[in-house]
Parts: C-alpha cells; sequence; structure tokens
C-alpha cells in the first residue's frame, strides 16, 4: 500500500458555528492522505492506474464548498466520504483540516481535527 498526499490545500468556505464565520468566511487548510495500491501505475506509467490527485482536489473542494457546517469534525468526515464514495483505489483516507483563523482570543497557528476513514 502506497500513499499520495495533498498537503497545504486552501479552501475559503463558510464553515463555523459563529454567524460572522457563515456569513463572512474564511480560509481552511487540508491535509490528505489516501491509501492505494497503486503498485501498477508504477509499473505502466498509466494514470487509469492510480489515483488522480486533480480530481481529487476538484472533488474536495465542491464538496467542502457545497454547505456550511458548524464544525470541522463534519466537514472533514464529509471529505473522506467523497473521497473513499469516489476513488474506489482508495482504500484509506485521513484528512487533517487546519482553521487557522478561529475564532478564538489567543496567538496560535491554527486548530484542527484529524481523521481517518476506510473502507468496510
Amino acid at each position: 500500500m502506497e500513499t499520495i498526499r495533498i498537503k497545504g490545500l486552501e479552501i475559503f468556505a463558510y464553515h463555523g458555528v459563529n454567524p460572522e464565520e457563515k456569513e463572512n468566511g474564511q480560509k481552511f487548510i487540508l491535509d490528505i492522505a489516501m491509501q492505494a495500491d497503486i503498485s501498477r501505475a508504477a509499473q505502466t506509467d498509466d494514470l487509469n492506474e492510480t489515483v488522480n490527485y486533480a480530481a481529487v482536489r476538484k472533488t474536495v473542494n465542491a464538496v467542502f464548498t457545497a454547505q456550511k457546517y458548524d464544525l470541522i469534525e463534519r466537514a472533514a468526515q464529509v471529505v473522506c466520504d467523497a473521497i473513499l464514495e469516489n476513488y474506489p483505489k482508495v482504500q484509506s483516507v485521513t484528512v487533517e483540516l487546519k482553521k487557522p483563523e478561529a475564532p478564538i482570543n489567543a496567538v496560535f497557528d491554527y486548530v484542527s481535527v484529524e481523521m481517518t476513514r476506510s473502507r468496510a
């Protein structure tokens, strides 16, 4: 099993429990790691034998911005579900969803949730 990563994917969205978060929006950063058997792609140089990370990026952007969620936990779950549903070669996915502009009165880099989901 190999890992395909998308690190530091920035998406502007409207998630949060505070009304101003849903109204003004903010930047979120996603780190995605997908476990898949891509050995055939390594041997054949065939895009159809791997997980197309450009397509994954489009899927993630679409589901992440389709709705407004109160919790980043829910938003991360939706991303995991979409990847597993749309990319059958992916056996498990880990998403770290970072919220660098979280409305907390402190100096910090970001708050985040990390979630791993696998095929049953």
